[in-house]
């Protein structure tokens, strides 16, 4: 296989430019500081950054609904205390049903 190939490569290793163009890709490709293995993974962690950060960003969204809906309404602000954090009024019971 090499004795076929070999004549047609042996005359690019001899020009100087094409010697230094490979050196500089291997040089790139593996040895600097953002090699093409680093930017690949850095490129998948800003992915996954930005989706957290949009999964956040909607979650705070949501969350200044809900708190607009109690601050405008104070039914909804005591049905939000009781449903949640389990809140009565004096003289009142609360039964808990847990449904699976």
């Amino acid at each position: 296989m090499w004795k076929r190939i070999w004549p047609v490569v042996k005359p690019l290793f001899r020009n100087k430019y094409f010697v230094t163009a490979l050196v500089f890709l291997i040089w790139i490709g593996v040895f600097d500081q953002s090699n093409l293995w680093e930017r690949f993974r850095m490129s998948r962690q800003i992915r996954f950054l930005e989706q957290q950060k949009k999964h956040y960003q909607d979650e705070i969204d949501q969350n200044n609904r809900k708190y607009e809906e109690l601050r405008s309404n104070s039914e909804n602000l005591e049905k939000f205390a009781r449903e949640e954090y389990l809140m009565k009024r004096k003289n009142e019971v609360i039964f808990v049903v847990n449904e699976e």
